[in-house]
């Protein structure tokens, strides 16, 4: 009978257990796609330039563990919310409290372990889909990965299981011994909200001392190492929360004092509903904070290192095609190149030394690039007369010849003399095209067609005189960061917008009678709507601001691997926003849907 009740309840719930479904659905779903990384050790150490990537992501695992941990402890809050006042009315009937204890356990214990269940199923499907996209859409190189991943499987079900089994015996006991009329009054029990000003001075000064620190340490991590990011983050923790726990109250006061601004509309409601919870929610933001700065860190510092891929290419490379012995080289293949410049350089040779035509140098110098320091370059040009009178010059030249010539002496000729040479003519052919991206198919069929031709050249070595083989070294090498910058940004967003929005539909209930009342004495709907919309447009927003605060001083750990960090920063940040913009507008409409009743 009692099931068959529960039953009842939650086909009346529907939508909102479709809601905490498919929350706890996407949490074990993210929880895998970490795993998935973090517990394939071949990857990570074949993907990074770290040695120690394996220890930081087990560090990661201790991390979303405790933050998975707190996300389930909202999604259950919000479970209990719903069904409390249904176990009350059970009680009120006449069950026992053993048999709702039971009902309780079973009803959390089952839709806990489905939802894993079906969570860890889609977490390989994204993990497969989100593998897919990067690799295609980024043209990133990985290895050893795989979607499907036992190990990851099998502790993703075993730990939300524990996790679940220890909630629902929670929830049992906890609605089991609580009178009937608290539960019945549960969402209406207010929590205080006054502080006394200096405490609250306190905490403020205390916020920004700790950030201050924090923020310092990662400016300093190459000097302090692993201290600078324990340092970092246990300082940056303690300032988010006293900055939330003092300066937002302290700013929610002020803007209520003020008549021009709390009198306007329904401004003095809203600010009175958020003064009234913010005490209960200064935790749940500190928490978004930090993964809001870790998610859009990760993915800012994953498209760092796919522009690095592009940047190093080019600082290391000054023609996008080396044709050793060039005229053996077809037109039609040419042709599917879009050519900016096609410099030939004639060649004769005898044993000891290589002849040149020098006003051929004359006419198109030799390009070089040559380092200037941090990671700077400069294009320096050579005339004949120069790399005749200049061995470091002449050497650009040798490093672009067969592996034969390279041994050989250089000599530089007018046309005259070189013509009169008995040795047969070869030509060394320096290309560059229009655009390097949209040729890089056509440019490495040619280099490998230049291995072909020319069998003396070792790939491994002569790959670094063709640009697009270089580019391929770095893509191998800058790709596991990037990959992981974007898997992992997209799965900490994920988590923290799930987080947050829990967090705000289990506090809906308790706010159902107060638009209830504002409704019956005459407010317009949609001065109710557009307080609900900017109620949680500031718990959404405030977190993100300090997040992007956090983000743009932790940049600064990077500058040892990026050459420019805060490059082309407004990218990542604008796909980030778009996905946060995208959470809040369905929180909105959730809550919307449990506060006030939808329009006939």
């Amino acid at each position: 009978m009692l099931l068959k009740l529960s039953l009842t309840g939650i086909k009346g719930r529907l939508r909102d257990y479709i809601v905490l479904f498919s929350g706890l659905v996407m949490a074990s779903g993210i929880f895998y796609m970490f795993e998935a990384l973090a517990t394939n050790e071949t990857f990570l150490k074949s993907n990074s330039m770290i040695s120690s990537v394996v220890l930081i992501f087990h560090l990661g695992t201790v991390l979303l563990s405790i933050i998975t941990f707190v996300y389930i402890l909202y999604a259950n809050s919000f479970l209990m919310t719903m069904r409390q006042k249904d176990y009350a009315m059970f009680m009120m009937l006449g069950a026992k409290g053993r048999k709702i204890a039971q009902l309780i356990f079973i009803e959390t214990f089952v839709v806990g372990v489905g939802a894993t269940v079906v969570g860890t199923v889609l977490g390989i499907g994204l993990s497969s889909v989100v593998q897919q996209l990067l690799v295609q859409q980024l043209a990133i190189k990985i290895t050893h990965f795989t979607a499907v991943n036992s190990s990851a499987a099998l502790f993703t079900l075993v730990f939300f299981t524990i996790i679940f089994l220890l909630a629902a015996l929670v929830n049992a006991m906890t609605i089991v011994k609580k009178p009937i009329l608290t539960l019945l009054r549960a969402s209406e029990t207010p929590l205080p909200a006054n502080r006394k000003r200096v405490t609250l001075v306190f905490e403020v000064l205390a916020g920004l001392v700790f950030l201050g620190i924090g923020y310092f340490m990662m400016a300093q991590v190459m000097k302090f190492a692993f201290l600078a990011l324990i340092v970092a983050l246990i300082t940056i923790i303690l300032g988010t929360y006293f900055v939330f726990h003092s300066i937002l109250i302290f700013v929610l006061d002020v803007l209520k004092r003020r008549d021009g601004i709390a009198l306007k509309g329904l401004n003095n409601f809203t600010l009175s509903q958020l003064s009234f919870r913010i005490q209960d929610y200064t935790r749940i933001l500190s928490m978004v904070a930090m993964l809001f700065a870790l998610a859009l860190g990760a993915i800012t510092v994953g498209l760092g290192f796919h522009n690095e891929i592009t940047k190093m290419t080019e600082a290391t490379s000054t023609y996008d095609l080396v044709l050793n012995n060039g005229q053996n080289v077809s037109q039609k293949d040419l042709k599917k190149i879009h050519l900016a410049s096609d410099n030939s350089y004639q060649q004769k040779e005898d044993n000891d030394t290589v002849y040149y035509d020098r006003t051929q140098f004359d006419q198109a110098p030799l390009l070089v690039k040559e380092f200037t320091g941090s990671r700077q370059t400069k294009k320096v040009h050579y005339t004949g007369e120069q790399l005749a009178n200049d061995l470091t010059a002449s050497d650009k030249l040798r490093s672009l010849e067969l592996p034969e010539q390279s041994a050989k002496k250089h000599q530089f000729l007018s046309s005259e003399e070189f013509a009169a040479l008995p040795s047969k003519t070869t030509e060394l052919r320096l290309i560059t095209v229009a655009d390097f991206a949209k040729d890089k198919s056509a440019l490495k069929d040619l280099a490998e067609e230049n291995f072909r031709l020319n069998p003396t050249l070792n790939k491994e070595e002569g790959s670094m005189s063709q640009k697009v083989l270089m580019y391929e070294l770095y893509n191998a090498l800058f790709s596991g960061f990037e990959f992981m910058g974007f898997f992992l940004g997209i799965a900490f967003l994920t988590m923290l917008a799930s987080c947050l929005m829990f967090k705000i539909l289990s506090g809906a209930k308790s706010d159902i009678q107060r638009y209830s009342m504002l409704e019956k004495i005459g407010t317009r709907r949609q001065l109710l709507l557009k307080s609900i919309r900017k109620e949680i447009g500031v718990l959404f927003l405030v977190p993100g601001l300090l997040g992007v605060i956090h983000v743009l001083f932790g940049l600064q750990m990077f500058k040892t691997l990026l050459s420019e960090p805060y490059n082309s920063i407004w990218l990542p940040f604008l796909i980030f926003f778009v996905l946060y913009f995208v959470y809040y507008l369905l929180t909105v409409w959730i809550y919307t849907g449990i506060v006030m009743k939808r329009e006939a």
